[in-house]
């Protein structure tokens, strides 16, 4: 509303009023009050009377100052305030031009998680405008000794993202968490894990008694695909020379996989095609909106991991196999970079080398020197 309306004044049941506009937990509604009784014998005879206009004057006056300090309250509300009122709600809106949230659920359960876990404390009493660069820098320095670089390098994107928006708002001017140092003695993150060839075909030889489960190891350790794409896999997407990537099924939810590159198709290979067709010959309805395995999640818990520790061997989860599958693809072509790019439908080489790529086996690296060895006798 106007700080400096003026309202407009008339006469209703024998009295007057002024009508006015207040804005109230940010929608602007209109109202009214009750000025004073019309009586001549007050001066207050009609609406345009000089002691009607006097009370509407200091009326509205009382309105603009009360309007003026909720509008400040709410312009710098707390950081935990905003995050609840404004950046959840706007991170979880639905598009009309995608029919889609703007963020998947599986990121905003991380979101969630970090800001319950470290943000939230951290935030406390402090409102947007109070927030300084330093007290973010103080935050992560002191969990140097708890959480590894890649989990601080997690808080401050969070953190930073809440206070993008109130800079986009017009809350604040500056996003104090462009000026948050990363520690300098951050532990470095340790390296995900994957699975060998063989130990890949250890697993899918002790799941030999499930043919749905075998399938599901060859898709992660073979062709690369994430937990929730397996999940998210239908028969109709599965034709005689290709895997169609077109959903996501996370936690029951279905979505469009994370980028549009990961909806590439991906070939498959005989190593896959065995499983694929014995699942298939099983498997009781392969009509095309049917998925090709119904639960994965429970499959994972109680099939595959009781099957995995009860032979001996070490589970390292789903990811681990997509992981694998860069590594031996890269050593299997002799270094092609691009074909590992390719099967996991990176949009960036340097996602594919930096996160997924792991130390190349000492086999490998043994037949690379003798490569070497070669071109130097030449």
């Amino acid at each position: 509303m106007s700080r400096h309306q003026r309202g407009y004044i008339y006469e209703a049941f024998n009295a007057f009023h002024v009508r006015y506009y207040t804005t109230i937990d940010g929608v602007r509604k209109q109202k009214s009050h009750r000025l004073c009784t019309k009586d001549r014998n007050t001066g207050c005879g009609s609406a345009s009377a000089q002691a009607v206009r006097n009370l509407c004057e200091d009326f509205m006056r009382t309105v603009s100052q009360t309007q003026q300090t909720s509008d400040s309250l709410e312009q710098n509300m707390l950081v935990t305030e905003f995050y609840e009122r404004h950046y959840l709600p706007y991170c979880e809106e639905i598009l009309p031009l995608t029919g889609k949230p703007r963020k998947k659920p599986s990121t905003m359960r991380g979101y969630r998680q970090i800001f319950e876990q470290h943000l939230k404390p951290h935030f406390g009493n402090i409102t947007l405008q109070a927030y300084e660069p330093k007290f973010g820098t103080q935050l992560l320095q002191s969990l140097t000794g708890t959480q590894r670089k890649r989990t601080l390098t997690h808080i401050r994107a969070v953190g930073s993202a809440i206070f993008k928006l109130a800079v986009v708002e017009q809350r604040i001017k500056v996003n104090p968490w462009h000026d948050v140092v990363m520690p300098d003695d951050a532990i470095e993150s340790e390296d995900t894990e994957h699975y060998t060839m063989e130990e890949a075909e250890d697993i899918i030889s002790a799941l030999v008694d499930h043919a749905d489960a075998q399938l599901v190891m060859a898709l992660a350790c073979f062709l690369g695909l994430g937990p929730a794409e397996i999940g998210g896999l239908q028969w109709g997407d599965v034709d005689k020379d290709w895997i169609h990537i077109r959903r996501n099924k996370y936690r029951g939810q279905i979505t469009t996989p994370k980028t549009k590159e990961r909806m590439a198709p991906i070939p498959i290979i005989g190593k896959v095609r065995i499983f694929l067709e014995l699942w298939r010959a099983k498997c009781g309805d392969t009509s095309d909106g049917v998925f090709v395995i119904a639960d994965l999640p429970n499959m994972v818990a109680l099939v595959i991991k009781p099957c995995v520790k009860a032979a001996g061997l070490t589970w390292k989860g789903l990811y681990a196999g997509r992981r694998g599958a860069c590594t031996a693809i890269i050593e299997a072509t002799g270094g092609n970079y691009a074909v590992a790019q390719a099967l996991l439908r990176h949009k960036k080489m340097t996602t594919t080398l930096n996160v997924y790529k792991k130390q190349i086996t000492p086999e490998a690296f043994k037949a690379g020197m003798q490569v070497f060895q070669k071109s130097l006798k030449k």
